[in-house]
């Protein structure tokens, strides 16, 4: 049932994302990526509040919000909870360490992605 939650929650997330990429702006800044990352960074922070605060909080309700709405809109509001989290929860070098192994290890894969598909 989890999986359902998740696909429902995932496909408002991704209309989301699709609808903001539609926007009329040209700059060479990725600037509607930005204000996505931001959106959703605020729209998961929202929803961890909220989930810390209250007890009702079915798990389905989370799995739609976080992991669906959130992970479809974009996934550096999920990287950014949880490195947000590390140092909230003062594990500040895990929380840096987290931090450049992710943009490090991301930057990375998107050039060894890029090598690999000039490979085919």
């Amino acid at each position: 049932m989890g999986f359902l939650f998740v696909a429902l929650g995932g496909a408002i997330g991704a209309m989301g994302r699709y609808a903001i990429g539609l926007l009329p702006v040209k700059t060479s800044f990725p600037i509607l990526t930005l204000i996505t990352n931001i959106i959703g960074a605020v729209l998961i922070g929202f929803i961890a509040g909220v989930i810390s605060s209250r007890e009702e909080v079915s798990p389905n309700a989370v799995l739609f919000w976080k992991t669906g709405v959130c992970g479809g809109f974009t996934t550096f509001s999920a990287f950014s909870l949880e490195a947000f989290t590390l140092l909230e929860d003062q594990a500040y070098l895990l929380g840096i360490v987290y931090i450049l192994l992710s943009v490090v290890g991301c930057l990375t894969g998107i050039f060894c992605g890029k090598k690999l598909s000039v490979m085919m």
